[in-house]
């Protein structure tokens, strides 16, 4: 069976409770269902920690590109121990320091600083998206 263009796989961190993981899975929301839906796929970390063989399929046949909200760094450490390939990592903080103006508050709603920040994460992450994409289509040389 012939597959049509591969998505790339977007996984945001799973920390509930936090104003950074959830600045993470805004952005991976925004890149997945608004900015780069037909580019893109989002896969729960959840379902990497439960071993759920279906999303490791998908891991392993797709570049993913992973978004942590802490220096743990748990979405990237789960992506490659569940077998995929991380292309590329995002740290929400890292993000932060580049825009210092937009600091997040809140939990179950972000305020206006934190839907500025993951907008301005979901930018980073659609230029990383049109970028693998565009790879993809030309000749690859990985």
């Amino acid at each position: 069976m012939i597959k049509s263009i591969q998505k790339i796989v977007i996984v945001p961190c799973s920390g509930i409770g936090k104003s950074y993981g959830t600045v993470s899975r805004v952005a991976a929301y925004q890149v997945t269902d608004e900015d780069r839906p037909d580019q893109t796929q989002l896969i729960p970390l959840a379902l990497l920690v439960m071993g759920d063989e279906a999303t490791r399929k998908i891991l392993a046949e797709s570049q993913a590109v992973t978004i942590d909200g802490c220096k743990l760094g748990c979405a990237a450490k789960m992506v490659r121990q569940s077998g995929g390939q991380v292309a590329r990592e995002f740290a929400v903080l890292d993000v932060f320091r580049r825009y210092r103006d937009f600091k997040p508050q809140g939990i179950a709603e972000l305020n206006e600083g934190g839907e500025k920040l993951a907008d301005a994460l979901a930018k980073e992450i659609d230029a990383v998206v049109d970028e693998l994409s565009n790879s993809k289509e030309g000749d690859s040389h990985a």
